[in-house]
């Protein structure tokens, strides 16, 4: 039998483009008012909702906080439990690929918490935009060390120290050490 074999990169742009399509469709928009809303382009909305391009995790970011939706609505799987393993499920990579992200815990809905793991690679960096305005985020260094800056303020992080802050102000990620570092965020949405 010969197959084609789903990688989870497809897997998870498949996912995203089906549900980025039936929210768009839910509140009738068009696909030029979506690259409106959102600072990315008709053509690569466009490649997304039909399952052909993998989205950043700064597309998706700039997605959400467009239709003001956490990012987890994106990446929401439709089961009743859910274990959520080290390595497996969905994983949005930025651009430079110096932070993977994985979500935790989705759910179908447009819930206002979310939770995610992240890996930051040694020297790595990852700067994001601002989320939309009422975002609270907790980060908790689970291994390692790094760097967390809220505009131009930066905080120094040890294993098990953890920061909170608004994100819908620029802000960022650093490792600056030899070794990776391990995060656990948890956002909260209180425009949700």
């Amino acid at each position: 039998m010969d197959e084609k074999k789903i990688t989870d990169a497809e897997k998870l742009a498949q996912q995203v483009g089906m549900t980025l399509r039936a929210i768009r469709k839910k509140r009738e928009i068009s696909l030029q008012e979506l690259a409106t809303l959102t600072d990315v382009s008709k053509l690569t909305l466009g490649k997304i909702e039909r399952g052909e391009a993998n989205p950043s995790l700064t597309v998706i970011w700039k997605i959400a906080n467009g239709l003001s939706i956490p990012i987890s609505s994106l990446l929401a799987e439709k089961e009743e439990v859910v274990i959520s393993r080290k390595n497996v499920g969905n994983k949005v990579l930025s651009s430079n690929e110096a932070l993977t992200l994985e979500p935790m815990f989705t759910d179908s809905g447009y819930g206002s918490l979310e939770t995610h793991r992240a890996f930051l690679e040694p020297m790595g960096e990852y700067y994001a935009d601002a989320h939309q305005e009422g975002v609270i985020e907790y980060v908790t260094v689970m291994e390692g060390r790094a760097t967390v800056q809220v505009q131009e303020q930066t905080y120094e992080l040890n294993t098990y120290d953890s920061i909170k802050f608004r994100a819908d102000q620029k802000h960022g990620y650093l490792n600056p050490h030899s070794e990776g570092a391990v995060l656990h965020f948890v956002m909260i949405y209180t425009n949700a």
